[in-house]
């Protein structure tokens, strides 16, 4: 069985909707017009068989409302029903009102403005086609009014034209203005989904560049590690260089860890082995990680909350966070505030730095292109931040900080992280 497009689905709704809003709108014109006729102006006419019409339509629409509630694909052929019956309404309304002498028979434009919109050309040409037949037929078939002061006639038909002339304009003006918003949304969504979709294609691609590259680093890593440790046994060396090569050997073992578990962190997304940790103590556990691998980095760290929740870490998120980071360190020589608050649904972190700031390109491109400002940098670590927190449903933002400097910061929503039981 074929099933309907979300997209399209809505669509489908969104139009049906719309047309029922014209409906109402259309039936209480007609009611008052056949009150102002008949108690206002005087005019004879059909009072059972118009207010009939006019009773019918409205249950028509009831129903129609009741359908619509209920959900379901509203295809091409259920939209032509509706403009049809709306034609054939307002056909009978005018045969019992002067036919094609009556001003209001104008009104078969919205219909037929209505149907060029959201229908194809043929079956838009369809109901412009009936439009023109059901006037013609008017022309012929109809029940003349009786009006015996001809001025006067001349006077209600010129002031109904006008009238007919405005309904008509707004109602198109309404109906296509509401199309135009809702086709320029449809389009931002259309490229915001391309743009995901090539940002998703590039993280594949570094992923596998990455894989290449680790399987690689695995033999000059080694080759490092057993140098530094011939190195470490000479007598000769200072108490300095002996501190230097310790740092060293602990930051090659660093990236033969992070190496060596490259590929068990793809496989899952969520680190830990998928063990609930309480949020604070995750966030503790990233700040210090990242201080292993950047110990002469300087961070003011505040972490503030209510209870915090338990989480699954996302190894991407805590990615993210590294790189993040790192970032800060590098701009001004390693002074960084992290500043961390939470509550039962968002997390909330801001990273300061007292560097340069962040350019224009910086901040128009960030998430959609390697931008970086350094230049030794290649961009890639907040390209790969920004993909794993709107992967997560959070999202960040750059900007200036007060006194120089820049600020990133993350809004997470906690729902995707959440340990089940928490």
């Amino acid at each position: 069985m074929n099933k309907t497009h979300p997209a399209r689905l809505e669509e489908g709704q969104d139009n049906l909707r719309r047309l029922l809003a014209m409906r109402w709108l259309a039936v209480a014109g007609e009611a008052a017009a056949i009150a102002a006729a008949l108690l206002l102006l005087g005019i004879p006419l059909p009072l059972a068989p118009m207010l009939g019409i006019v009773a019918l339509q409205a249950a028509f629409n009831l129903h129609a409302h009741n359908r619509l509630r209920r959900g379901g694909a509203v295809g091409e052929g259920e939209l032509v029903a509706h403009l049809c019956v709306d034609m054939m309404a307002l056909t009978l309304l005018l045969f019992y009102s002067g036919g094609a002498a009556n001003p209001f028979v104008s009104l078969y434009l919205p219909p037929i403005a209505v149907a060029a919109t959201i229908l194809p050309a043929r079956a838009a040409w369809g109901i412009a086609l009936s439009g023109i037949a059901a006037y013609s037929m008017l022309s012929v078939f109809n029940v003349p009014l009786e009006l015996a002061d001809a001025a006067r006639a001349t006077r209600l038909h010129l002031a109904g034209m006008w009238f007919t002339f405005v309904v008509s304009a707004a109602l198109i003006a309404w109906f296509v203005a509401r199309m135009a918003a809702a086709i320029r949304h449809r389009d931002l969504e259309l490229a915001a989904a391309r743009e995901a979709a090539l940002r998703n294609e590039r993280v594949i691609a570094l992923g596998s560049l990455a894989a290449g590259a680790a399987h690689e680093l695995g033999t000059p890593l080694a080759t490092m590690a057993i140098l530094a440790g011939e190195l470490g046994r000479n007598a000769g060396l200072s108490a300095e260089t002996r501190e230097d090569l310790a740092l060293l050997r602990q930051q090659v073992e660093h990236c033969k860890g992070i190496i060596t578990g490259l590929a068990a962190r793809a496989g899952q997304a969520r680190a830990e082995g998928g063990g609930a940790v309480a949020l604070d103590r995750w966030l503790e556990q990233v700040i210090a990680r990242w201080r292993q691998l950047r110990p002469h980095a300087e961070a003011k760290v505040s972490l503030h909350g209510t209870a915090a929740p338990m989480i699954v870490g996302e190894a991407t998120l805590e990615q993210a966070l590294l790189n993040l980071f790192n970032n800060a360190a590098d701009a001004d020589g390693g002074e960084v505030d992290i500043d961390a608050d939470w509550d039962e649904k968002c997390l909330r972190i801001e990273i300061g730095d007292r560097g340069p700031g962040f350019d224009e390109k910086v901040l128009l491109q960030a998430g959609r292109d390697f931008i970086t400002t350094r230049a030794e940098g290649a961009g890639i670590g907040l390209f790969l931040a920004h993909a794993a927190v709107e992967r997560l449903g959070g999202r960040i933002v750059l900007a200036g900080r007060e006194g120089g400097g820049a600020i990133t910061r993350i809004e997470l929503p906690l729902e995707k992280i959440k340990a089940g039981d928490s």
